[in-house]
């Protein structure tokens, strides 16, 4: 037996007698609310049927909390040996004398006969290799599982285990839980299929074990939305850091208001500041942490920017080895660069404004410099604004055509929250620019347009900064988007128009070819919005497809969003029902799908399915659509549309003879409207006062209207008031104006049904009614036929040709069972489990009970809610319900 070696003489370190601390051998106690997560445990047995399993994550990632409750609930293959390391027991005799212990109590009497190492500083070579024989006899596997390894320093421990794992035979299991690779050969594990890696992202907890560590802190929350925004609000924030989770979670016990703490961010940062400070940044070298300050000013941590805001090189090295280590700091994928976690940054950006105040606004400038160089615009005027350079700032907003991003999406663009405090005191064309395209993305259309004059004014004089082109495109869109019904308002209307056009063919700048493949789809849909602002519906209509065509897929939700839904505007209101709805529901889909926030949908997709449902003969359906559209921003501040949600309401009035409502539903609705909502605002008014039997009023209304649908209109208060040749003459003008849609021409042949009827010519009556049957039918169009009068019922009671009339008006008369209305039906059908999930709700069932219930989860239960609730045109249970059994789907 080599002298420097000694056989075991109990518990103690053989060259000081010192106790072996007996707490280390043992898992960690279970904490409190302790969650129990399957998965990880379920990982960690898979794991364990091969020799090395390395367990890495950053401080608190609740590496040693899985491990303990993998060992303690009995999933190991076999006894565990734990081990706790703590700081000096790298030390190769001191880490082999609690190992050998450790194993010793993990299986009694196999390994007594093996030497001690007799000093703290080597272990002879024999230990090993007598250990690696005894534990090559073992009849069963045994674990040993080294908690908190990177206290472990030098290379001799792990070549020590390396040594053992290659010897020790297929019955040893090595777990390494540690926040730092340890410097093993791990390559050559990996190539040899001999390791199995659970990382950070496996650690994480998820949605579900995040609200299972709520309920384990008594945090409960009975109200269903509160809690899935609490919930969803913490995983975000913490990214399911396991030590965030509950330090928030225990901060959360004192707050009076879970959602609120859960929405401040400062909050977040204070529950979980003393921990990170203590365990992560006060562990790094002076100049690491002065490294980790200075950059934590940056979203994406680049190593050549690092070098400049601390002014040394080799910043990628350290980067490298931070993110190798597991210090809340990991790679964005497809970059060089890094990102630290959110919690981390914000402990780290006010520790970098307590210790260097003045230094912050000095290393925001120097890092818009270096970002602007970079070709990283957007970055670079955020650091501007925090240097408080505004001028710079909108001038990289400008240059880098960010204005083109920020209007296709500003639910997801940061530009607009940058630019929120802009000061209106700042001077400059740029300035003003970047202050319209906000004004203009919050429906403030006079508030753009005024900001704008001061970049016009720079435009028209040649000024230095208006040069560009990327200055000229984004004054030129603005414009155009912004006019109240674009340019064909005024007298040089045409002139204008082929302007703007011009001036908006998409050039980006040389520097960035194709860098903006939205900027066709926005110019597109402010030419459409014109043109249907003028009442050209056919040529908005061509337009807006064209714009859904080009919007770039995947992105620019919401421009495509509001094209789907204006496109579906046009259709309807040129009588192209079945496109309409569809359209209109593929925007809902779009905004659904990418969970668009309320504050940025468009309600021109709810406009359009509700003028389609009043065209369809579901006054009803066209209320709920019309009241739901008028939530929407948009709705209330767009002249355009405000006018089309008045005139859908006033024609549900009038649907139910409620003159008086009907009105007033026009009321306030002033006569500077002009082009198409003035006609329609014009179309509406003359509809109250036809029903009243008012038709002076009808023609003096209309006077002036030369589109299709106001010839129509006069021609039913010139029949209704006898004068049969000049409703005969206007229908003839309006059935040769080249614009006229789907509902006129079926209104113009009805009334000339009509003026046949009054005339005895019960044939040609006969023929017309069928002929504007045959033309309404494919969009289930009734509106016509329900205003048309009570000759119409009698024409088709009494039609000859054995009821032919009659038959080929069936589907005017569809019901739904017990109804006195035409069969309202849902927008589509609900499916088989919606149905389902409809019959739950009607038992009044909270969304837990119902995922308990069908054997869902919680999510895919509020999915088939929405979904419900889109197709019954409803936004309550209660409603839903109410309307399901109308449908008979109840």
């Amino acid at each position: 037996m080599p002298a420097t070696e000694r056989p075991a003489q109990g518990s103690v370190l053989s060259w000081s007698g010192d106790p072996l601390l007996a707490a280390k051998f043992a898992p960690p106690v279970v904490a409190p609310a302790l969650v129990t997560r399957p998965r990880l445990t379920d990982a960690l047995s898979a794991a364990a049927q091969g020799p090395l399993t390395l367990v890495t994550g950053p401080a608190g990632a609740g590496k040693s909390a899985a491990c303990a409750g993998w060992s303690r609930a009995g999933a190991a293959p076999g006894p565990v040996a734990w081990l706790t390391l703590d700081p000096g027991d790298g030390a190769p005799g001191v880490f082999w004398s609690y190992v050998l212990e450790a194993l010793r109590r993990a299986v009694p009497g196999r390994l007594s006969g093996l030497p001690v190492p007799a000093c703290p500083g080597r272990v002879a070579s024999s230990l090993l290799v007598r250990l690696a024989a005894a534990l090559e006899g073992l009849a069963e596997p045994v674990v040993l599982v080294l908690d908190g390894f990177e206290k472990v320093t030098g290379r001799q421990v792990p070549a020590g285990l390396d040594f053992l794992l290659a010897h020790a035979g297929p019955r040893f299991r090595l777990v390494v839980s540690s926040r730092v690779d340890p410097l093993l050969p791990l390559h050559r594990y990996r190539a040899e299929g001999r390791l199995t890696e659970i990382r950070g992202a496996a650690l994480a907890f998820t949605p579900d074990e995040t609200a299972a560590l709520l309920r384990a802190h008594g945090l409960g929350v009975r109200d269903d939305a509160v809690r899935d925004e609490v919930v969803e609000g913490l995983a975000r924030r913490t990214e399911g850091w396991a030590a965030g989770l509950r330090l928030c979670a225990v901060a959360l016990q004192d707050a009076g208001d879970p959602a609120a703490f859960v929405r401040s961010f400062a909050a977040s940062e204070r529950a979980v500041s003393d921990y990170l400070l203590t365990e992560v940044l006060d562990a790094q070298p002076a100049g690491v942490r002065e490294l980790l300050l200075r950059s934590s000013i940056l979203d994406r941590v680049d190593p050549a920017v690092v070098d400049a805001l601390t002014g040394r090189p080799g910043a990628e090295g350290v980067l490298e080895r931070l993110g190798r280590d597991s210090v809340f700091l990991e790679i964005v994928p497809g970059t060089d660069g890094y990102r630290f976690h959110p919690l981390f940054a914000g402990v780290l950006r006010r520790r970098l404004q307590i210790e260097h105040p003045a230094l912050v606004p000095r290393l925001h400038g120097r890092a818009a410099h270096l970002l602007a160089s970079a070709g990283r615009p957007a970055e670079a005027l955020e650091h501007a604004v925090q240097a408080g350079q505004w001028r710079r700032a909108a001038s990289e907003a400008v240059r880098g055509l960010l204005v083109a991003d920020l209007l296709a999406e500003p639910e997801t663009s940061r530009i607009e929250q940058t630019f929120s405090c802009l000061p209106a005191s700042v001077p400059g064309a740029e300035p003003a620019l970047v202050a319209a395209a906000c004004r203009l993305i919050r429906h403030d259309g006079p508030g753009c347009r005024a900001r704008l004059r001061p970049a016009e004014d720079a435009a028209r004089q040649g000024r230095p900064e208006a040069v560009t082109p990327e200055f000229r495109l984004t004054l030129a869109l603005l414009r155009l988007l912004s006019m109240p019904y674009g340019p064909c308002e005024g007298p040089a209307a045409g002139e204008e128009a082929a302007a703007v056009a011009a001036d908006l063919t998409p050039r980006p700048a040389p520097e960035h070819p194709g860098a903006h493949p939205a900027l066709e789809a926005l110019r597109l849909r402010g030419r459409a919005r014109s043109l249907l602002g003028c009442g050209l519906l056919d040529a908005a209509r061509r337009t807006l497809a064209e714009a859904v065509g080009v919007c770039p897929p995947g992105t620019a939700v919401h421009l495509r969003h509001t094209c789907l839904g204006l496109l579906a505007l046009a259709e309807s209101a040129d009588g192209a029902l079945t496109s309409a709805e569809d359209h209109a529901l593929e925007s809902l889909a779009v905004a659904d799908r990418h969970g668009l926030p309320a504050g940025h949908r468009s309600g021109t997709g709810l406009l359009a399915l509700a003028a389609a449902a009043l065209a369809q003969g579901d006054a009803e359906a066209a209320r709920r659509r019309a009241e739901e559209a008028a939530l929407y921003p948009d709705t209330r501040s767009d002249p355009l549309l405000r006018t089309q949600e008045a005139v859908l309401r006033c024609r549900f009035e009038l649907a139910h003879g409620r003159w008086e409502a009907a009105a007033a539903a026009l009321a306030g609705r002033a006569a500077e409207e002009e082009h198409w909502p003035a006609q329609q605002l014009a179309l509406a008014r003359a509809g109250v006062a036809q029903a009243r039997g008012d038709h002076l009023a009808a023609v003096a209304a209309l006077r002036g209207g030369t589109g299709a649908a106001a010839l129509v209109a006069l021609a039913r208060s010139r029949l209704a008031m006898g004068s049969t040749g000049r409703a005969l003459a206007l229908l003839a003008r309006a059935e040769n104006t080249a614009h006229a849609g789907l509902p006129d021409r079926v209104a113009a042949r009805l009334l000339r049904a009509q003026a046949a009827v009054a005339h005895g010519e019960k044939a040609a009556a006969e023929r017309l009614v069928g002929d504007a049957l045959d033309a309404a039918r494919p969009e289930r169009l009734r509106r016509p036929f329900i205003e048309a009068g009570p000759w119409l019922p009698y024409l088709l009671e009494r039609s000859g040709g054995a009821g032919a009339l009659r038959a080929r008006s069936g589907w005017l008369t569809e019901r739904a069972p017990g109804s006195g209305s035409p069969f309202p039906g849902p927008l589509q059908p609900l499916s088989a489990r919606e149905r389902e999930v409809l019959a739950c709700v009607q038992r009044m069932m909270s969304a837990d009970e119902i995922a308990a219930e069908l054997g869902l989860s919680v999510n895919t239960v509020k999915t088939h809610l929405r979904s419900v609730y889109r197709k019954l045109c409803v936004s309550r249970r209660r409603d839903a319900v109410e309307r399901g059994r109308e449908l008979r789907l109840l």
